[in-house]
C-alpha cells in the first residue's frame, strides 16, 4: 500500500561583512555602535535581510570609542574600558524576534560556497549597546601568518542578544564566538566561511594579556565564558519558536548544531483558537546551510489536539506548513490520533490541517465508519487489530 492518505481532526552564505571593521595584522578591535533605547521591534519574519551592511571607515583612536567603527587595540597592550551610554536598553522590553537592522551594528557574514555553486550568507549582529556586552575583533597577531582567521566576539545581554540568521532560522543568544577564515591570496576580500558557537555566557576585555596564555583572545585582552544552559539558545522560525542550550556551526560540513533538550511550540494562526497550537520536543536540531533544511533530530514528538507524531528524524517547514517524519523498519514514524495508529517510513504531517500522508511500506491500526478497527502492512494484511511494522500504538 503506498501513498495512503488518513483523516480524523486529522519544511546561509554571501558576503563576509565585518560592519565597520578595518583589519590590520596584530591588532584587536572593539566594535562600539551609538547607543540605543532598545532592540528592533519585534516581528515574525525570520527572513536573512535583503541589504546587509558593507560599510567601511578609517580606524579611529581607542579614545574615540563612541563612534561606528572599531577602536584599535595594539596586541599585548591594554584594552580600553568599554563605553557604558546613558540609557541602557530595558530588560522588560519584548523579545526580538526579527533580524537586527545591521547598518549601525557591529555585523560580520560568513560566506559558503556549497557543491551545487551556490554562495549561502549566515549573518551574525549583535543588536545591543555597550551597556549590555562588548563586540571586539582580534586579528592576526605579528608572528602569525597574514591570512591567519580573525575572531570576533559578540555579548549581548539585551534582549535582542546576538542574532544569527540560518536558512530560514533567526536564532539569538547572549554570546557568540566568531572564527573567520583569513584570505587567501587570489581570493575575494568578501568571502570565506569559518565557525561559530552560541549559547548563555559574557564577554569582557582584560586589563592586560594572561601571562602564559597563548590563545587568540588571550593575546588580544579579551575573556569569553560561554555557560550552555537550556532554554538560553533561542531559534524563531515563522510562527514556530524553539529553545535550546548551545549551537556549535563550522565549515567543514555546513551544518548548524542546536543541541538540547530542545522544546517546541507552534502557534495558531491568526484567528485560529488556541486548540490548534502545535508543541514537542527533542534532542537537538541540525540546519543543513547547503541543502536548506531544518531537522528536529531524535526522540522527536509533536502533539497538536488528539493527534501525536513520533519519529527518530523530523524535517520541519514552518512557511509551507509541513513536518516530514522519518523513521526506518526497526523504528518506523508514527502518527497516533483517537485510535487511528498510522506508522511509515515517511509521514508527510500538514501542519495547518492536522491530517498525515503515509509514503512507502505502512502499517497501523485503523478505525471504520463503523468504529471497528483493523491492522496492515504493506507486505501482508491483518485482521488481527495488532499495529504493524513495529508500530507501538502508544
Amino acid at each position: 500500500m503506498n501513498g495512503r492518505r488518513f483523516g480524523g481532526n486529522v519544511w546561509l552564505l554571501g558576503l563576509l561583512l565585518l560592519g565597520g571593521a578595518d583589519l590590520s595584522s596584530g591588532q584587536a578591535q572593539n566594535a562600539a555602535p551609538p547607543p540605543v533605547s532598545a532592540p528592533a521591534t519585534p516581528a515574525a519574519d525570520p527572513a536573512l535581510p535583503d541589504s546587509p551592511s558593507e560599510s567601511s571607515s578609517p580606524q579611529l583612536p581607542a579614545a574615540d570609542p563612541a563612534g561606528p567603527n572599531l577602536p584599535v587595540v595594539p596586541p599585548n597592550n591594554s584594552a580600553p574600558e568599554p563605553v557604558v551610554p546613558d540609557s541602557p536598553v530595558p530588560s522588560s522590553a519584548a523579545p526580538d524576534t526579527a533580524p537586527a537592522d545591521s547598518g549601525d551594528q557591529p555585523t560580520i557574514e560568513l560566506t559558503r560556497k556549497g557543491d551545487d555553486g551556490k554562495q549561502r550568507v549566515i549573518v551574525i549582529v549583535r543588536t545591543g549597546n555597550d551597556a549590555a556586552g562588548i563586540a571586539v575583533t582580534c586579528a592576526p597577531q605579528d608572528d602569525e601568518p597574514a591570512d591567519a582567521p580573525i575572531v570576533v566576539v559578540y555579548s549581548d545581554s539585551s534582549v535582542g542578544g546576538v542574532q544569527v540568521t540560518v536558512d530560514k532560522n533567526l536564532i539569538r543568544a547572549p554570546l557568540a564566538v566568531i572564527t573567520k577564515q583569513g584570505q587567501k591570496e587570489g581570493e575575494s576580500s568578501k568571502g570565506g566561511d569559518g565557525h561559530i558557537e552560541m549559547s548563555a555566557g559574557t564577554a569582557q576585555f582584560l586589563d592586560e594579556p594572561p601571562q602564559g596564555k597563548t590563545d587568540r583572545l588571550s593575546r588580544c585582552a579579551v575573556q569569553a565564558d560561554p555557560k550552555p544552559a537550556p532554554d538560553t539558545v533561542f531559534v524563531t522560525q515563522g510562527r514556530t519558536s524553539l529553545k535550546g542550550q548551545s549551537l556549535v556551526y563550522d565549515e567543514s560540513d555546513g551544518v548548524a548544531r542546536i543541541d538540547g533538550p530542545i522544546t517546541f511550540d507552534r502557534a495558531p494562526a491568526t484567528g485560529k483558537p488556541e486548540t490548534e497550537r502545535l508543541t514537542g520536543n527533542s534532542e537537538r536540531i541540525e540546519v543543513n546551510v547547503d541543502k536548506e533544511t531544518t531537522t528536529l533530530v531524535g526522540a522527536v514528538v509533536l502533539q497538536n489536539a488528539g493527534r501525536v507524531s513520533k519519529a527518530e528524524r523530523v524535517d520541519y517547514d514552518d512557511a509551507a506548513n509541513v513536518a516530514i517524519l522519518r523513521g526506518s523498519p526497526e523504528a518506523p514514524a508514527e502518527s497516533v490520533n483517537g485510535q487511528e495508529v498510522i506508522c511509515a517510513l515517511v509521514i508527510r504531517y500538514n501542519l495547518d490541517l492536522n491530517t498525515v500522508y503515509a509514503e512507502g511500506q505502512i502499517g497501523g491500526q485503523f478505525s471504520d465508519d463503523a468504529g471497528s478497527t483493523s491492522g496492515t502492512n504493506a507486505a501482508s494484511s491483518s485482521n488481527s487489530g495488532a499495529p504493524a511494522l513495529g508500530c507501538s500504538g502508544r
